[in-house]
């Protein structure tokens, strides 16, 4: 037994546990209805994609169970805190703590000149950015709680099925063109501004972000899950996630009572994706044939890179979208893990795919960890399980990103994976 590897392993894996519930509790309307406040890092609010992100590490562990202090209780105080969010605010990505916590609203001074159509409330919205996969990670996280504990009961209890209904509305509305088919400009459903000094944290074109084309069946998304802005709004890994679990809700949906029709729309909805996908995300290149680009906007224009955060063409086979083994996404892999891809930083510490949230040189071992999740290859998993070790500096924990060549955290301390 290798005794980091141990160690790394029993600090990270109770750490949502031990560090992140911020609180757990009751509606103030409902006295049955359970809710937990999961935060991020040391921000004292909760992001939709990061919430249910950090609940995965217990999936062998979720069994069907009444208790309160049970890992299922948990989970369903997450889904059903994450569906009140999306009634208030369905556009936003973090949001302030329940007013039953009593936990005061966090302070974000990069939001105070924010502004976004349509308005929100920063009383309940820590922060509004219109991220695809925020949507995605609310049907994610409920499709791994019925997976887990086949509680059928519980979406018919509260408020899924109404939350799932502004989850599609929102994924209806962000299939808008730029331009009607007169030419005119149509109206935004969402649009985002800030003052800032970092193009990556607002949107062209006075919040609208660049132009898409009509008619390709995929949803926009205005942020990427490391909430930069995209440079094309069509976000292939986005859509992926969202077309898969939309897809395994649909058979939730299908099983409650009186649900048929909006369970076949989105059954719909996500088949739709799967094609608008194939048509519209895959490219030829001339090194690597046939792969997925990272964003486009239908008019031909691609950006053929990748980035750590999930969910990432990478993490495609993780998700459930497709097969590791299929060629398109063999294609892409081998583009990503490679000098092809912008963003893979290559060092005598860590080999993994960055981003620009931090910029050239930044590696997140976050994508290490899903290399290992996508391949059967022994020698990679050990090669990519190594590295990890190697950058943690023997502390015990895993480190959210550092330089290539250097193994030190640079947000100032260990920060495990949410993967």
């Amino acid at each position: 037994m290798d005794p980091d590897l141990f160690r790394l392993f029993e600090n990270a894996f109770p750490n949502t546990l031990d560090t992140a519930i911020k609180w757990k509790g009751y509606a103030a309307n409902n006295s049955d209805e359970e809710l937990t406040f999961i935060i991020t890092g040391d921000i004292n609010a909760m992001w939709l994609r990061d919430s249910s992100n950090q609940m995965q590490s217990y999936l062998p562990l979720l069994n069907n169970s009444a208790a309160n202090d049970s890992i299922a209780s948990l989970y369903r105080g997450v889904i059903n805190l994450q569906a009140r969010y999306l009634l208030t605010s369905p556009f936003c990505n973090s949001f302030q703590p329940p007013v039953e916590s009593g936990i005061p609203p966090a302070d974000n001074s990069a939001a105070s000149d924010d502004v976004v159509v349509p308005p929100y409330n920063n009383a309940s919205v820590f922060e509004c950015k219109y991220e695809l996969d925020s949507l995605a990670a609310f049907l994610e996280i409920s499709t791994n709680y019925y997976a887990g504990t086949n509680d059928l009961a519980f979406f018919s209890k509260y408020q899924w099925v109404q939350a799932v209904e502004a989850v599609l509305s929102v994924a209806r509305a962000m299939m808008t063109s730029t331009y009607a088919a007169n030419g005119s400009v149509n109206t935004s459903p969402y649009s985002f501004t800030r003052m800032t000094d970092r193009a990556s944290e607002t949107l062209e074109n006075d919040g609208i972000g660049n132009p898409v084309q009509s008619d390709t069946g995929l949803v926009r998304s205005a942020f990427r899950p490391s909430d930069d802005a995209t440079i094309f709004q069509f976000l292939v890994p986005a859509n992926m996630m969202f077309s898969r679990y939309l897809n395994s809700s649909a058979q939730i949906m299908n099983a409650i009572p009186g649900q048929t029709d909006l369970a076949n729309e989105m059954s719909a909805l996500a088949s739709s994706l799967h094609s608008s996908i194939s048509d519209h995300g895959i490219t030829s290149n001339s090194r690597y044939g046939n792969i997925y680009a990272y964003e486009v906007d239908g008019y031909g224009s691609q950006n053929l890179m990748d980035d750590a955060n999930i969910p990432s063409l990478l993490s495609a086979p993780f998700l459930g979208y497709l097969d590791e083994d299929d060629e398109v996404y063999q294609n892409t892999r081998k583009f990503i893990l490679s000098a092809s891809d912008p963003y893979y930083m290559q060092g005598p510490v860590i080999n993994s795919v960055g981003g620009p949230h931090d910029g050239p040189g930044y590696a997140w071992p976050m994508a290490s960890i899903v290399r290992i999740f996508t391949t059967d290859n022994d020698t990679e998993i050990t090669n990519a399980l190594q590295e990890i070790l190697s950058s943690t500096d023997r502390l015990g924990s895993v480190n959210r990103f550092l330089l290539r060549d250097l193994a030190q955290t640079l947000s100032g301390k260990p920060e495990p994976s949410t993967v």
